[in-house]
């Protein structure tokens, strides 16, 4: 039987699709903006009629019909990243939280320790070979599936066809929903336009040396980076995801990858988080390669770059270079994702920059404190952190005693928290 035949007996609607899934098993859902909106859908629909389902994802974007209360019982959400959209079930015990490193997320299916009995995947229309593109979700998606005894795949006319490890053949694909309609977007941040984040960008931009490569994520600090590399030369990309940002600097010969050292003139990444202007730039465009994450976001895979810049963000940051990036206290608000992941490969990189970047408040609260709150996840210890930033300049603290990291985080605090600092800082022996 040839592709185009197993592709046709496998075609089915996502009603019929769903009914193939049974009482008591683990369900994954492929996540970010490349989530099965139909199958999805109507496995909400047919929940009612099944016990104990659970369905494991990261991050998603987009209707959170399936944490409804009333589907207590039968569907039970167990996230590995906390969004928006599942944060409140999380907080209120009626959806699970699963802390785990983004570059160790598909080795909990891929090695059994969360064994898959279905995955709900979205993939683009099959090519002439009868390889089926992952598009902008392959990182997380591509070993969580391919672990499953049941795939069922959303195969949609607006899935672009995304280049790497990032095929899978319909021979492998149980039943194909076929769909067609728009991707979700998540555009940039105007945020970012804001003098708080220009400024702090000014300042991350002046530890990004030339032929540096970079991981960006997304929100209104990488967001207001990236208008500041125009001046740069020869830049790369090696992220778990980038945004519509990149493409400015690709257009204008600034994001070359030519001084890559692990790549070259490839931009290498897991995901995308975008818009549909994104999704057009990426279908089939041979310098981005797609692989799944626990190669992208491997520590010794990402600390093979050269000048590796690696930059990500934090709730708040305590006088010993403690950062806290998943919890406010006791309560659970995102979770680790790639952070850790990159800010030790960045470490271990020839001429890396491992940047930690926040803004000095939230709500007239400082946000370099002198000692995490109670319950509060250390994400980056103070033995992997290097600098961190505010609008008020950079702490460079490895290899720094607790002595000279408190005052120099003392030092790019909000000035009106300084006095209040050093006198906390003193009480504990610090200074």
């Amino acid at each position: 039987m040839n592709w185009t035949k197993q592709y046709e007996s496998r075609v089915v609607s996502a009603e019929e699709a769903v009914q193939h899934i049974q009482s008591n098993q683990r369900i994954f859902l492929s996540g970010n903006c490349s989530i099965p909106q139909k199958v999805l859908g109507a496995l909400v629909e047919y929940a009612p009629h099944l016990e104990n389902l659970e369905i494991c994802h990261a991050l998603t974007v987009g209707s959170t019909d399936y944490v409804r209360p009333e589907l207590e019982g039968h569907l039970r959400v167990n996230t590995m990243f906390i969004g928006a959209n599942v944060r409140q079930a999380v907080q209120e015990g009626r959806a699970d939280f699963t802390p785990v490193l983004l570059s160790e997320f598909p080795l909990l299916f891929k090695r059994k320790i969360l064994p898959v009995d279905v995955a709900l995947i979205h993939v683009s229309p099959p090519d002439e070979h009868g390889f089926c593109s992952f598009g902008i979700e392959v990182g997380l998606t591509k070993s969580a599936a391919e672990s499953a005894t049941i795939i069922i795949a959303e195969v949609n006319q607006q899935m672009p066809r995304t280049l790497g490890d990032s095929f899978i053949h319909v021979s492998r694909l149980t039943y194909m929903v076929p769909t067609d309609y728009d991707l979700p977007e998540l555009p940039m941040s105007s945020e970012g336009d804001s003098d708080l984040y220009q400024k702090i960008a000014s300042y991350i931009s002046e530890l990004i040396p030339d032929g540096a490569t970079l991981q960006l994520g997304i929100g209104a600090i990488p967001d207001a980076v990236l208008k500041h590399l125009y001046e740069k030369k020869d830049l790369g990309i090696h992220s778990e995801m980038f945004s519509d940002g990149v493409i400015g600097l690709v257009d204008a010969g600034v994001l070359n990858n030519s001084r890559k050292t692990l790549h070259p003139g490839k931009i290498i990444a897991g995901f995308l988080l975008g818009t549909k202007k994104l999704y057009k730039w990426v279908d089939d465009n041979p310098i981005i390669e797609f692989h799944p994450t626990e190669y992208v976001n491997d520590p010794f895979v990402i600390a093979q770059n050269d000048r590796m810049v690696a930059l990500n963000s934090a709730i708040e940051v305590d006088l010993t270079g403690q950062v806290c990036a998943d919890s406010i206290g006791h309560r659970f608000f995102s979770g680790v994702g790639g952070q850790l992941d990159f800010i030790y490969g960045a470490s271990r990189s020839n001429g890396g920059v491992p940047i930690i970047a926040l803004p000095s408040t939230a709500k007239n609260v400082s946000r370099i404190v002198s000692t995490l709150k109670p319950g509060a996840g250390v994400d980056t210890t103070r033995s992997h952190v290097h600098y961190i930033v505010t609008e008020y300049g950079i702490a460079d603290l490895y290899g720094k005693t607790i002595r000279q990291r408190a005052r120099a985080l003392i030092n790019i605090a909000a000035p009106q928290f300084r006095e209040e600092l050093t006198y906390q800082a003193k009480q504990l022996n610090y200074i």
